[in-house]
């Protein structure tokens, strides 16, 4: 047989949905079917797994969102900017204040543990490795604890090594002074530093503004007294020479010869009052304005702070002058000139 052709078959859109739907309806029913079912499919699915998925990278995209507020906060953080104030205290002060606070043998606004308070085992130092040696001027103070285990508030911190903080004075007229911290840590193995974010040097200006404050307020309650007793002391002589007798060089001539007058039966009621007993009055004002150092002696401070450095110590029996009370501490004076505090449980009235 002659090589035929066979007919090409096309399939036109009604014949490929009949293929798809092979039911023996019409086209347009089959297309009418189709597209309910597709659209029954998709309102199925709608309300479930895509709203679920939805959800699922809205959640995440938020969870993005709050980690990268979070990292950026963190690297808002400074460290090593140190602290630089210009303080309202003359030089004198500020250094008298500053050797306290680094004899006080603790660090503040870090710890090794979480139960702790503050950084313990401090100790004053003339220089340390953790710093470069000081150039711009100043008197320089350190404090220095060794073998501190992994320090807060530095950064990047998981190692042992040395905490170490740096005090600059730099007077700057008689009564302004400015003050410099700076707080640093170096681990032990890799000798890196790490600098504090801040809250070293902050508190340790706190504990140096606290005593600045104290002895400023020591020093004007002193002046107010001594005004006081001045003023005491200028209205007794006052009054001292107002009440003396004249002398016979001012009595008149006329009277300087008395008038003898005839006794007068006495009275009962004229009996003499006998005058005040003055060694009472005395001792009485004394056991108010003073004290008596308790046994064993104790120590006088120069803040009224246990941390604050020891001017000197007196013995048991020693006594002293009250300039400034307050709850707790009395701010006294010694009968050398010493100025100083001491507790209130460690005095007791004169006997």
């Amino acid at each position: 047989m002659p090589n035929q052709r066979k007919p090409s078959i096309q399939l036109t859109e009604s014949s490929r949905l009949e293929t798809l739907c092979p039911t023996g309806d019409a086209v347009e029913n089959s297309r009418f079917r189709f597209d309910r079912r597709c659209r029954n499919r998709y309102s199925r699915t709608r309300g479930t797994p895509i709203s679920g998925l939805i959800r699922d990278i809205a959640l995440l995209a938020l969870v993005a969102s709050c980690l990268a507020v979070s990292a950026r906060a963190k690297d808002a953080t400074q460290y090593g900017a140190g602290l630089i104030v210009n303080v309202p205290f003359a030089e004198h002060d500020v250094e008298q204040v500053i050797q306290d606070v680094v004899q006080n043998g603790i660090i503040r606004g870090t710890k090794e543990y979480n139960k702790d308070e503050y950084m313990s085992g401090a100790e004053a130092a003339t220089s340390t490795r953790v710093f470069p040696q000081w150039a711009e001027g100043g008197k320089v103070f350190y404090k220095v604890r060794l073998k501190a285990l992994d320090p807060w508030n530095f950064k990047d911190t998981n190692d042992t090594g040395t905490v170490a903080v740096r005090y600059v004075v730099q007077g700057q007229d008689d009564k302004h002074t400015v003050l410099r911290i700076d707080a640093r840590f170096v681990d032990d193995s890799r000798h890196a530093g790490h600098p504090s974010n801040g809250l070293v040097e902050s508190s340790e200006y706190k504990a140096i503004h606290d005593r600045l404050e104290s002895i400023a307020l020591m020093k004007t309650q002193t002046a107010d007294l001594e005004k006081n007793r001045q003023d005491s002391s200028s209205r007794n002589q006052q009054v001292a020479l107002r009440d003396e007798p004249a002398t016979a060089a001012e009595v008149p001539h006329a009277m300087a010869a008395p008038v003898m007058e005839s006794p007068r039966p006495a009275k009962k009621d004229d009996a003499p009052t006998p005058p005040a007993n003055v060694e009472e009055r005395v001792h009485s004002l004394r056991q108010q304005v003073e004290r008596v150092v308790k046994a064993p002696g104790a120590p006088l401070k120069s803040a009224p702070f246990h941390t604050a450095s020891t001017l000197q110590s007196l013995a048991s029996g020693s006594e002293v002058l009250i300039e400034i009370s307050t709850p707790y501490w009395l701010g006294v004076e010694t009968h050398d000139g010493q100025h100083g505090w001491m507790l209130r449980e460690q005095l007791e009235l004169l006997p």
